[in-house]
């Protein structure tokens, strides 16, 4: 299907920043993608327009009752030119999963793919092309209604913008050092823990705030009834290797379903590796440790892709894993999957979306 999405190119461009140089992201392209919803006509007005501000009523339901979500994802430049999404249809899927269960209407995923692709080639000059570096891609649903009333919005907008990063951690592929929450909750079953919504990121900011101020670079959350089985790190979903096995945590309604996250579980089981999905305490964690049996620690997302864990400090407790160093499964995992959305090495799963019209 061929969708009629407007184009208003800008007239004046911006200067592109540096991107070994800038935080991430913190600078934005020429343009952005808009599509409007009334209750009254669904979903309409798909255009790409110039980047620029929005303009809400104060009495908008997303500054008062949290109805929003989002999604990320990138566009990566090869050495020969082209451009290259990685696995696109499953954050359009996971986006209204999220949509669903923030009472948000469905959007159309094929409309919304075609006009990430469109906006992605009409900034195409923006996609940066040195290593480590890509275009980030964000979609994102707010509610509009200026209405006061406690109940789903009648309007919505769903935008699309872009930003040109480097890597996500200063660090780079060098192991992180996370502290482990026992205070604070982000999320439980039942809540809106699966969804990737505002709401999810601003419980965890007070944790990250006290992590950093003690050197650490992110948050591993506990559940939030026992306060004791590992759910999440903070943009990440986590994996151990005990033994010869993975372990990560199953998906139980309040963690969020990552697409490296299945990516790594389908190429670790090519590989003959096994991976078990399971409740897996921290007490159990620390003790795996002590026996030798806790070999490498990693964490799997969208903008830091695999990120080594190399530390973690539990009520004051520490452990370093694998002697701080990058394990040799991480470095596999990670120079396999970055190979893969690089064009760089040979896709045998189908997840490169290539597309059409870029200039090489």
């Amino acid at each position: 299907m061929t969708y009629s999405i407007s184009i208003e190119l800008a007239t004046e461009k911006k200067t592109k920043p540096d991107v070994s140089k800038i935080s991430f992201g913190s600078s934005f392209t020429d343009h952005m993608f808009i599509l409007d919803y009334d209750g009254d006509r669904g979903w309409h007005s798909p255009r790409i327009v110039p980047y620029q501000p929005i303009t809400l009523d104060p009495a908008a339901k997303v500054f008062h009752y949290g109805q929003t979500i989002f999604e990320g994802l990138k566009a990566y430049r090869t050495e020969d030119g082209r451009l290259l999404l990685f696995r696109p249809d499953q954050n359009l899927k996971r986006l209204n999963r999220s949509n669903e269960r923030m009472s948000i209407p469905d959007i159309d995923e094929e409309l919304a793919l075609e006009a990430l692709k469109q906006l992605v080639l009409v900034d195409q000059d923006w996609v940066p092309s040195a290593e480590g570096t890509s275009l980030y891609i964000r979609p994102f649903v707010i509610a509009t209604e200026p209405l006061l009333g406690v109940a789903p919005s009648q309007q919505y907008k769903f935008m699309i913008i872009l930003s040109p990063v480097g890597s996500y951690y200063a660090e780079g592929i060098h192991p992180v050092r996370i502290h482990v929450e026992s205070r604070y909750v982000r999320a439980v079953a039942g809540g809106v823990g699966e969804a990737k919504t505002a709401g999810n990121y601003a419980a965890g900011l007070k944790a990250q705030e006290k992590a950093t101020e003690e050197g650490y670079s992110q948050v591993l959350w506990l559940d939030g009834v026992h306060r004791k089985y590992i759910e999440e790190v903070g943009s990440m979903n986590v994996f151990f290797k005990l033994g010869d096995k993975i372990v990560t945590p199953e998906l139980n309604g309040s963690i969020l379903a990552g697409i490296t996250r299945a990516s790594v579980i389908q190429m670790l089981e090519s590989w003959g590796v096994e991976v078990v999905q399971r409740r897996i305490s921290i007490e159990e964690l620390f003790e795996a440790h002590d026996r030798g049996e806790l070999i490498e620690a990693f964490g799997t997302g969208t903008a830091a892709v695999i990120s080594p864990v190399g530390e973690l400090n539990w009520q004051g407790r520490k452990i370093v894993i694998g002697g701080g160093q990058t394990g040799e499964l991480s470095s596999r995992l990670y120079n396999e999957l970055t190979g893969i959305q690089r064009g760089e090495r040979p896709d045998p799963f189908g997840w490169v979306v290539e597309l059409k019209g870029a200039e090489a």
